[in-house]
Formats: structure tokens, C-alpha cells, sequence
């Protein structure tokens, strides 16, 4: 009783594989994606700017500052004084048509409503005043 090797048939031809072998295809394949990694080029995603060296220059003017305050009521105070919204109108078209125009410090109180503060940021843009900034945002932080 031996052992029987093969599948037991008298031909001297060996079997077919059926299953094909991957382990080449995924060599060629893993060359192929490294070639491809190295070749292609980095993305920047950066803008080239020509930035100014040195310190700036100071102004040779300091700008005039408005301060408008918005109070809790809603009455708004042109650098202390309160105006009506015909005169607030009046003092942002001067202050518009003005040769340097002025920096508006817009600064509401707390709990001011803010249909109130928006409708002073509406004046000034309809107006066409350009130099105006939000003063006193740290109050709101609570």
C-alpha cells in the first residue's frame, strides 16, 4: 500500500492551476502608484505677494475721529450731542462729502436693541461713509 502522488492517472502531463498568481500584478502595481506619487507635482495653494520691507511711513495727517454712541433707548449721540435721525443723516452726508473723510467709531451700549445700532450702519452706508468700525465689542462677551 503506497502513497499516491499526482491525481493517480497514467498521463506524464501536470495539472492545470486554475487560479492565477496575483503576487506580480500587485508588485507592478505597487512601482506603478509610487511612480505616480513621485512624478506628480506639489500643489501650492500660495499667492505670491510683493509685501513692503521697512517700517511704514507715519501718517502725515492723524485722522478725525466721530464717536457715535447708540444708548439703551435707542437716542443716537454724535460725539456727545443727541440728533434726531434727519439731523444724523445731515451730519453723515457732510461727513461723507468731506475731502478726508473721518473714521466713525460706531459704539452701542449693551443692551441697546440692535434694530437701533442697525439702522445708524444703514444711514452711514447709504450716505456713503466707508471709515467706520465697531468701538467697545468687549462688552458683549459676557
Amino acid at each position: 500500500m503506497g502513497m499516491q502522488i499526482g491525481s493517480g492517472g497514467a498521463s506524464a502531463d501536470p495539472e492545470v492551476m486554475i487560479e492565477m498568481n496575483m503576487t506580480p500584478l500587485i508588485d507592478v502595481m505597487l512601482v506603478l502608484i509610487i511612480m505616480l506619487i513621485i512624478t506628480i507635482p506639489i500643489q501650492n495653494h500660495a499667492i505670491n505677494l510683493n509685501m513692503p520691507t521697512g517700517p511704514s511711513p507715519p501718517p502725515l495727517v492723524e485722522p478725525v475721529v466721530v464717536n457715535i454712541d447708540v444708548d439703551f433707548d435707542g437716542t443716537v449721540l454724535w460725539d456727545g450731542v443727541a440728533v434726531n435721525p434727519t439731523e444724523l443723516d445731515a451730519k453723515l452726508q457732510a461727513a461723507a462729502t468731506a475731502a478726508v473723510q473721518p473714521e466713525v467709531h460706531l459704539r452701542p451700549v449693551a443692551v441697546v436693541p440692535y434694530k437701533s445700532v442697525a439702522a445708524v450702519m444703514a444711514a452711514a452706508q447709504r450716505k456713503g461713509v466707508t471709515k467706520i468700525g465697531m468701538v467697545g465689542n468687549e462688552q458683549f462677551l459676557k
